[in-house]
Order: C-alpha cells, then structure tokens, then sequence
C-alpha cells in the first residue's frame, strides 16, 4: 500500500489527536451530579470528562498546586466567592452560554453563571419531641436547650454569610440567646447534620439544604423549613480557565450544564436549578425570602466576624 503523503499524515494524525481530546473539570458538591453530567456529555458530544470531585477547599488547594503548569478547564466551586476572587485575578475565560438566557442576573457574569443554588435553612428531626420551628430564633427557645446544632462559619462559606446577614439585621442577640441555650458549633455541614438525623439533637440551625432533603427523600426523619425572615443562599459557580487547552469543548461543557438535561441533573439532586424555567420538587428561589449580603464588605472583615462569632459562641 502506497504511503500517505507526510502532510497529509500529519493532518489526520492531528485531527485524530483533536478528536480524542479530553476536557478537565473540579468540581466541589455532589459527587454522582457531576459524574451523571459529565457521563450526559459525553454520550452527547462524544468528549471524554476527567473528574476530580472533592470540597472547594481541597479543589481550591489543587488548582493552586497545579498553577506552573494548569492542568483543569472547567471548575465547579461551592462558592461564588471563588468566581469573584478568580476573576480579580484573570484566571477565567469570558462566556456567556446561549442556554444563561433564563439564569437570573444575579447568578451570572461575563465569566461565571451559576450551576444550581443551594439556600440555608432549619434541618429539624420531626420524631425530636420538639415543636416544629418556624424562625431563627425558635432555636434559641427553651423547649430546643441543648439540642441545636450549627455548622461552623470559619469552615462553611454559607454558614458564613448567613451569620453575617443575620447580625447586619439584628446584631449578635440571636447568637447570644443559641449560645445560652446550650447550641453548639460542630464543625462542617455533615458534623452538625448527623446528630440532628440520628436523634441526638432536634435541629440544625443554618443546614445545606440540599443534604437535607436528599436524606429526607432516602426516609430520614428530617424536614427543611425555610424561615419567613429570610435566608442566605449560595450560588454554586461554573467557570472555565483562561488557562485551558480546550476552550472549545469546555463551552460545549457549561452548555450542557444549562440545557434542559443539565438542569434536570441539577435539580435530581435537590439543589435549585439555576434556571428559572426548570421545576425542582423543592421550593425555588422564587419562593424564598432572601437576605442580601454585599460580599465585598462582608469578606472584608471575616477575620473580625469569625472572632466575634467564636466569643458570643463560647468557642
């Protein structure tokens, strides 16, 4: 057989390498979320994904280990703070998927839209002996002495902002009163989840509310209630690196995160879809009171809110 001419060998070798590209992507949340959408984009496009699924910190650690020679296209944070702070320093590509069009603005920049939201609620054991709560501050009522929990706001963004827009709104009484009434401070989301489900303790004050109502939807004696005074929520943001070597591919990636299938993904988990036009069998965004939070005045005093937290907490 006669041999193909070196040009045109070349080009179909680099045409063969150009198809089999893979895309990177880091995600931090659910770990079968975005192994079902990177399986759902791969049958769809025919483009292999590579995972690493882990908390945004460890994510955050690896991006930043891998800076000398970056090897991620697609990150998937578990806080919009990550968008802000990449995007001060260049480090994303801008984007804007057809598919955003029906993602709020608020949820979305020209190089960041959310994936889902999650929202901060009350996580109470319905078989606790205790009343069902309605507000924030049923927590800090004697028939719930003892039996509070709370993720720590040092460890969990969320939990982080919804302390600071509850203090804008009312100062640090209601902390004061969890604090007299015997509430503890147990560390990441699941250390304040797990006693609340296994009955040690009735309620959670400030649960991923997301965790919750999957486990209540596995038969955990758990409810979700989202207090009439509003809550935080936190936008979990998409972003592509300027730094990737397949820009291409990583757009098609966030377009199908936005697409119908990608957001019913999304929403199987129990987490709101970011699009307003995707149901959830959840309340929505549109359904919830929502505290504001200006995130740039607030980070920039978190060493001197986490301080103050930690002395009316006792910790």
């Amino acid at each position: 057989m006669r041999a193909l001419p070196v040009a045109l060998a070349l080009g179909a070798s680099l045409f063969a390498t150009a198809a089999m590209a893979d895309i990177t992507v880091y995600s931090a949340g659910p770990g079968k979320l975005i192994d079902n959408l990177a399986k759902g984009f791969t049958d769809k496009t025919g483009v292999k994904v590579n995972v690493f699924q882990a908390t945004t910190g460890k994510v955050m650690a690896r991006i930043e280990s891998e800076a000398s020679n970056p090897v991620v296209d697609v990150v998937i944070s578990a806080s919009w703070d990550t968008a802000t702070d990449f995007a001060k320093r260049d480090l994303l590509l801008a984007y804007t998927s057809p598919n955003a069009a029906k993602v709020p603005d608020f949820l979305k920049t020209d190089t960041a839209v959310a994936q889902g939201i999650s929202a901060l609620g009350i996580a109470w054991n319905p078989a606790s002996g205790t009343p069902k709560p309605a507000e924030w501050s049923d927590l800090a009522k004697p028939a719930y002495k003892d039996l509070v929990t709370m993720p720590d706001p040092a460890q969990s963004g969320a939990t982080f902002e919804l302390v600071s827009a509850l203090q804008a709104e009312d100062g640090w009484d209601l902390f004061k009163n969890l604090a007299a009434n015997g509430a503890i401070v147990a560390g990441a989301n699941a250390q304040a989840l797990n006693p609340v489900m296994q009955g040690a303790k009735a309620a959670v004050f400030g649960a991923v509310d997301y965790i919750s109502l999957a486990a209540k939807a596995k038969g955990e004696s758990i409810d979700v209630i989202f207090p009439a005074s509003g809550t935080v929520v936190a936008p979990r943001p998409i972003m592509i690196m300027k730094s990737s070597k397949q820009p291409e591919d990583a757009k098609k990636f966030v377009d199908y995160v936005l697409s119908d299938e990608g957001q019913k993904a999304v929403a199987a988990t129990y987490l709101m879809p970011a699009r307003t036009d995707v149901s959830a069998k959840r309340p929505l965004i549109s359904e919830l009171k929502i505290l504001k939070v200006d995130s740039a005045a607030v980070y920039g005093k978190r060493d001197e809110t986490l301080a103050e937290f930690a002395k009316v907490m006792g910790k």
